[in-house]
């Protein structure tokens, strides 16, 4: 029971793309079309933006963890030319 329900990875995932929907059919109204061409926007915006984000935030994470692997790499000894 202490885990949560969604890693913290996909919750932000999730939140910044319900933003950029948001501010994406907030404009789409402000500029004068209608509620439906609003909310298709922003269901779009919405949708793209979900694995956007997903690639941003893994693609941080993974050369960080490149570069550690990296790091025991060359003080184990076990590098290109060392094995």
């Amino acid at each position: 029971m202490d885990e949560p329900l969604l890693p913290l990875r996909t919750t932000l995932v999730f939140l910044l793309a319900l933003l950029a929907g948001t501010t994406a059919g907030t404009l789409t109204a402000l500029a004068g079309e209608g509620t439906p061409h609003s909310l298709l926007a922003g269901l779009a915006t919405a949708g793209l933006a979900v694995p956007f984000f997903n690639r941003l935030i893994d693609a941080e994470g993974s050369q960080s963890q490149q570069r550690e692997r990296a790091d025991a790499d060359a003080d184990a000894g076990e590098g290109p030319g060392n094995g």
